[in-house]
């Protein structure tokens, strides 16, 4: 190793140890790995050694691909913080407890909620603090932090994947109890803004209105390190009604105006063209700032009754005005995370038909990870039994297109709540699991890392050298005898403490690769510690 890059290496590694020392091990696949004395760091004064590498074997254990996420809902403070005003620390103790059992249960990614009606948890100059955050929109917290940068930051510590959540069209929530704040959108374009039933809603026709929800995701892509953009079902409203009566969205003006212009949809095609461009942008806009931000989106799980034959229901299609059949054939997203929030022997919305035919659509080869409703385990909702849910888990790992699930919410995998994360930790979830490859985000994987070692008393430490660019994790196989062991590690880690297992026994060979951020796992590179 060239004497500059070593001690570049070096420099790097105390710095690790020192920020490990302060997080913790992060490791491990459970809490315990989360929870544990932080490993000591090393000094100076200890012997240093490069490794030769040496031929890879071919059993070499392959890791697993499967994207394990939860939603974090902050609208009517369903996960997060546990109610609105609730002191900062406090606030940071629930958070920092989210992720903590993220790992523990064996989850890879959080989907975080923040933008859930034209308000921010996070610092923006574009819109309001979030009334869910400290009891009144406009206020910010106090002492003043960043719930966003410290989601993320707490994410990738513990090698979680962290996408931030918007609602791009809702303006606000029958839950909001305070008036609208005045740096709001519907007090200062109230032009753009429609009342609807019990909502406001930013009018998805109005190009300058459009042109905000979009600047509004690209601040938070330019100036966070997250992982994903995330949409969820909310297009369109959904139906109100008033006096047994449907309300019709009011965009009349609107439509009008865009016919002046020389539009000549008929209004409901009109609409759907509204969500699309709005989808298609954000896709390219995305891609443009930061190639590797994953986008995904997660429709309503029926397209349209009749598709498949099977399932009846609410037409998305028709009544929200979201063609996300259209979206996923056309390649506008990273992935596709329908709602599949029915049993698998519900007749007319069946878990296994629905999730079969949100495969045969996917045309453009991206990923498919459903979302499930996990929450109906709760007591206050409890239609499932925790088995409904790890059977679909089963039947997502059986099926041929779908990668992994997202679970809604992050509330029925607490362990105050319901035992069903524990039941996913110990079964479908027992051993670790890298994020799916999106390979049309980058085709070309990570060159083999450079490996070292220092010796501390009895403890070696492996030495990770990253192989040139940013590394999401790290694989680490160790064999000892005929048995592999298999840890994954946060890319920031550049030390792995190589011990003795339970019978005494040293890993007699280690191989190592890095994995960026598109998913790509990279060469392997083998020593003989």
């Amino acid at each position: 190793m060239p004497i500059r890059l070593f001690l570049f290496s070096l420099a790097l590694v105390l710095t690790a140890s020192a920020a490990s020392a302060q997080a913790g091990d992060l490791s491990g696949r459970r809490a315990a790995a989360v929870t544990a004395a932080a490993l000591p760091a090393p000094t100076l004064a200890l012997r240093e050694a490069p490794l030769p590498t040496i031929e890879t074997p071919v059993d070499l254990p392959q890791v697993d691909r499967e994207f394990r996420a939860a939603w974090v809902a902050t609208v009517d403070n369903i996960d997060w913080p546990s109610r609105r005003g609730l002191p900062v620390p406090q606030q940071k103790a629930e958070l920092r407890a989210i992720m903590d059992r993220a790992v523990e249960i064996g989850l890879n990614a959080i989907v975080f909620q923040v933008r859930p009606m034209a308000d921010a948890f996070y610092v923006s100059e574009l819109e309001p603090w979030s009334e869910y955050l400290t009891g009144r929109q406009g206020q910010a917290p106090a002492p003043m932090w960043d719930p966003l940068a410290t989601a993320i930051e707490l994410a990738h510590r513990r090698g979680l994947e962290l996408h931030a959540w918007f609602n791009p069209y809702r303006a606000s929530h029958p839950t909001q109890g305070a008036p609208q704040h005045e740096t709001h959108i519907s007090r200062t374009r109230p032009d753009l803004v429609r009342q609807y039933g019990r909502y406001e809603w930013i009018d998805p026709g109005e190009p300058e209105a459009t042109d905000h929800s979009m600047a509004v995701i690209m601040d938070v892509v330019n100036r966070y390190d997250i992982d994903g953009v995330h949409l969820d079902d909310y297009f369109y409203p959904y139906p109100e009604t008033a006096n047994g009566r449907r309300l019709q969205f009011p965009d009349a003006e609107s439509y009008a105006r865009a016919q002046e212009a020389g539009e000549t949809l008929g209004r409901d095609d009109w609409r759907r063209q509204n969500v699309d461009r709005f989808i298609e942008r954000m896709y390219r806009e995305v891609k443009a700032a930061k190639p590797h931000v994953k986008v995904g989106i997660s429709p309503f799980g029926i397209w349209r009754p009749g598709h498949p034959a099977s399932v009846t229901g609410f037409d998305q299609y028709a009544e929200i005005y979201a063609d996300a059949r259209k979206w996923q054939v056309e390649g506008w997203l990273d992935y596709m995370a329908p709602q599949l929030y029915w049993s698998i022997g519900k007749r007319g919305q069946s878990f296994p038909d629905l999730l079969e035919w949100w495969g045969e659509q996917n045309a453009a080869g991206r990923h498919l990870w459903p979302g499930l409703f996990d929450s109906r385990v709760l007591p206050e909702i409890g239609t499932y039994e925790p088995r409904e849910i790890l059977d679909q888990v089963a039947l997502v790992h059986a099926d041929e297109e779908a990668t992994g699930t997202i679970h809604f919410s992050m509330k029925a995998l607490m362990e105050e709540h319901s035992d069903l994360g524990d039941r996913l930790a110990s079964g479908p979830w027992a051993r670790p699991a890298l994020v799916p490859a999106s390979p049309w985000l980058d085709p070309t994987p990570p060159r083999a890392p450079a490996l070292g070692l220092r010796q501390s008393g009895e403890t070696k430490w492996l030495l990770l050298t990253p192989p040139g660019e940013p590394v999401r994790s790290w694989v680490v196989r160790e064999k000892r005898g005929e048995e592999w062991t298999l840890h994954v590690l946060p890319g920031w880690r550049l030390t792995h403490a190589l011990r003795a297992d339970e019978r005494g026994r040293m890993p007699e060979m280690v191989s190592v690769s890095a994995v960026d951020r598109a998913g790509n796992e990279g060469e392997v590179a083998t020593v003989a510690p």
